[in-house]
């Protein structure tokens, strides 16, 4: 999804190309095609050649693998995941970070969230 917000569409060729460490063309291809049944991207054919592109918004899509990130790996507890990610981030947070987060959960605290 990262590859298709910053390019905007994409082949599944260049998606690949993208990738660090890529899996097999069939593998982009699959996920890709699990993506379009999830309803995440769609395609439009160019010749032989789909070409994808994302449906959802990039912060849509953030907030959307994050629940299922913290439902899978943390047992629903978003204390847990924050903290692991304060106290396993590398390099460590700066102190401008650390600033924002705070005042991410003063204004939660004050909206009752």
């Amino acid at each position: 999804m990262d590859i298709l917000h910053r390019r905007g569409r994409a082949t599944a060729h260049e998606v690949l190309a993208d990738l660090a460490d890529p899996p097999s063309y069939s593998s982009v291809r699959t996920f890709l095609r699990l993506l379009e049944e999830r309803g995440h991207v769609r395609h439009a054919q160019d010749g032989p050649r789909y070409i994808y592109s994302p449906t959802v918004e990039r912060r849509d899509a953030q907030r959307s693998a994050m629940a299922h990130l913290v439902d899978t790996f943390f047992e629903g507890s978003v204390e847990s995941a924050v903290a692991t990610l304060v106290e396993s981030s590398k390099p460590k947070l700066s102190a401008k970070e650390l600033d924002r987060i705070s005042a991410l959960i003063t204004k939660a605290k004050k909206e009752g969230r």
